[in-house]
């Protein structure tokens, strides 16, 4: 009793300190943080305990799932050999994908940051691929290497092959063209990013280096990439995860094959759990998923915010 005595008045006084540190309106302040509580809820808490709950039944569609524990997680990890092959296939198609595009986006924002004829021409052509539809470049892409396509012709008629090559059905070069095709429709967002940045970068600092006599590797090495790394991170990290989570391109491609060849988590998980109706399983492969995401956001956010101190 006299301990809960001697609490109440610290009680009183750490809510009066509250009060007169948030001001007067602090009750008003809850009230309106309750819709968005509520909103962030329903988007994310309910659907991130509805999966995690999906992952420990057998459960397929439109049937009650049967509580089964960990048993989706132990046979996905050690049973499930396509599995690993699914994560080794992410890994191959995120890093060569992203990693294409900071390229090929570093010369688009390079090329257009000069004064050239036609700039404001070339910044819009550039920005097709990434503003058109999906299924529509997708499709033209599918038709341009499919065994009778663009490319086999042009490649067949030049006589740099004698038979044509299946790109999208063969082991090697179906992920090779995966990576092209997602590379190619994702560098405009790179090229743009990297450009606004570049346009913020003084002048001034260029002038005295060239006054230095540094070279224009130099130029580029020591003044616009160490101004650019918190851009490019940034963009880095979005397009990381864009690419991971990336279907449309991989399933409209290739649909995963030949043989789970170019299957990554997001056509894995479809093809378990809508084509096999084991929507418990293949719940599970998405929620594997998410802590590699939260891992590539935890070692980047740390390099994002000393660039930003910086």
């Amino acid at each position: 009793m006299d301990g809960s005595r001697t609490l109440a008045p610290q009680r009183r006084g750490w809510r009066r300190a509250l009060r007169s540190g948030l001001g007067r309106d602090f009750a008003l302040g809850y009230a309106l943080l309750v819709p968005l509580i509520v909103v962030l809820f329903g988007l994310l808490a309910y659907p991130i305990i509805t999966a995690l709950g999906i992952t420990l039944q057998d459960k397929s569609i439109g049937t009650p799932g049967e509580f089964v524990g960990l048993r989706n997680y132990y046979q996905l990890l050690f049973e499930d050999k396509a599995f690993w092959r699914v994560v080794q296939n992410g890994f191959i198609f995120t890093l060569g994908s992203v990693g294409l595009k900071a390229i090929v986006g570093m010369c688009m924002a390079l090329v257009l940051n000069r004064r050239i004829v036609l700039r404001g021409f070339f910044r819009g052509l550039l920005l097709l691929p990434w503003v058109a539809p999906t299924v529509v470049t997708t499709l033209a892409w599918r038709w341009i290497l499919d065994l009778m396509g663009v490319f086999n012709y042009i490649l067949t008629n030049v006589g740099i092959l004698k038979l044509p090559v299946p790109w999208l059905a063969k082991y090697g070069t179906a992920m090779l063209s995966l990576v092209m095709v997602n590379a190619w429709r994702g560098f405009p967002f790179f090229g743009v990013t990297l450009l606004a940045g570049m346009q913020t970068i003084p002048p001034e600092l260029y002038e005295a280096a060239e006054v230095d006599g540094a070279s224009a590797w130099q130029r580029f090495w020591h003044i616009t990439l160490p101004s650019l790394r918190t851009v490019i991170l940034v963009v880095t990290t979005l397009s990381t995860i864009w690419t991971f989570n990336d279907f449309s391109i991989v399933w409209l491609l290739t649909r995963g094959g030949p043989v789970n060849a170019t299957d990554v988590f997001a056509t894995y998980t479809y093809k378990l759990g809508f084509e096999a109706t084991r929507l418990g399983y293949g719940e599970t492969v998405s929620v594997i998923l998410a802590p590699v995401l939260v891992l590539i956001i935890l070692f980047l956010s740390p390099l994002m915010l000393r660039g930003e101190n910086e």
